[in-house]
Formats: C-alpha cells, sequence, structure tokens
C-alpha cells in the first residue's frame, strides 16, 4: 500500500490518497481541489471516499468526487451529523457539499476497498461519530490524534472526556503504528504514549 498526503493550502485538513495497485485509490478526508490534482498526476481514479469525520474543513472535495462516481463511507453514528443544522451551523454558517453515503461502519468492523484491508475504530469526542482507520502499519486518526495534542471538544457533539478515552483505546492497541494525522505533521503510536501531554 503507497499512501500520499496532500496538505492543505488553506483551512482545510490533511487528505490521504492510498492505493494498492497504482490504479484505483481510496481518499481519506478529501479536503481540497489539490486532491483532484494529485488523483491526475498519480493516474489513480478514487473509487472510494473514507471520512473520519463530518466538519465541512475534511468534505470539502466530497462533492466532486461523488459526482465523479466514487463512493463515499464514514462511521455509522456521523451519517446523520454530517448535513444536520449543527454541523452546516458551526462558525456562523459553513458550506457542506451535497452527496451521499454510501456504506457506514462500526467500532471494529474489518472491509477491504481496493485491494486494502481496513479495521475502523470508533473515537468519539471530536465528534460523536469519528472515526480512525487501521490499514497495514497506519492509523489515519483524523482529528481524534495529533502529534503531541488532540482535536477541539468545543463544536457540537464534541467531548472531553470521550476524546481522552478515545485516545487510550488507541494507546492499547498492540505495537507501533504510524500515525496520519487530520492536521499538523503524522507522527507515531508509540510517540504519543511517551510524549502526549492530554493522555498521562
Amino acid at each position: 500500500m503507497k499512501v500520499y498526503k496532500i496538505e492543505p493550502s488553506d483551512f482545510a485538513s490533511n487528505s490521504y490518497i492510498l492505493t494498492a495497485d497504482g490504479s484505483n485509490a481510496v481518499v481519506i478526508d478529501p479536503s481540497e481541489e489539490s486532491v483532484i490534482d494529485e488523483l491526475r498526476r498519480k493516474n489513480l481514479t478514487c473509487e472510494y471516499v473514507l471520512l473520519t469525520h463530518g466538519h465541512f474543513d475534511h468534505v470539502g472535495l466530497c462533492g466532486k468526487l461523488y459526482n465523479g462516481g466514487a463512493r463515499i463511507c464514514c462511521g455509522e453514528l456521523e451519517k446523520d451529523f454530517i448535513f444536520s443544522p449543527a454541523n452546516r451551523g458551526i462558525f456562523g454558517g459553513v458550506y457542506i457539499p451535497e452527496f451521499k453515503i454510501y456504506r457506514t461502519f462500526n467500532d471494529g468492523e474489518k472491509f477491504t476497498l481496493c485491494g486494502i484491508s481496513f479495521t475502523a475504530i470508533h473515537t468519539p469526542g471530536h465528534t460523536e461519530g469519528s472515526m480512525c482507520y487501521i490499514a497495514d502499519d497506519c492509523i489515519f486518526s483524523g482529528d481524534t490524534l495529533f502529534r503531541c495534542s488532540v482535536g477541539r471538544t468545543d463544536l457540537p457533539t464534541g467531548d472531553m472526556r470521550k476524546l481522552i478515552s478515545s485516545a487510550k483505546k488507541l494507546f492499547a492497541l498492540n505495537g507501533d503504528y504510524k500515525i496520519y494525522t487530520g492536521h499538523g505533521e503524522n507522527t507515531t503510536l508509540g510517540f504519543e504514549r511517551r510524549n502526549n501531554p492530554y493522555i498521562r
């Protein structure tokens, strides 16, 4: 599996393109037009989108990818929140593109997309339906876990107690993993176990 990171040029999330065969791709949290540019450069077709959660800065490109044939997936508890007035109303009202959810996942569910095996981990706290996804030795953590930090909890359905519990849930996984974060630089699970000041 190859992982390509696309860093945002504006107020948006990191996006990740995953491919096993060099032809078809899974995109995690497509935020900006630069994701499409990278797909074209790599000659990849986005077959699926995985959302860690539904905030506008993580779903900004979903409408275009959906219209291009991509199937969009998210956590079961996030599905209704994405298009809710509460989510659309943050920061005085934000744009959420129109798209439909193809499939949802529950905690611990295993699935395969484009030849890549994933495990969904429900990690509430940043939002109630937030998900992290494990593939190979990688965790795509969205806004649950950052390098030496965690996500904010002051937006609708956020809960700091649940977020800390979710981070500890990740810490309890066996072994080490590369952590591909929703914002900022990537890290490792081992580093966060030793250094993250929010989880002691």
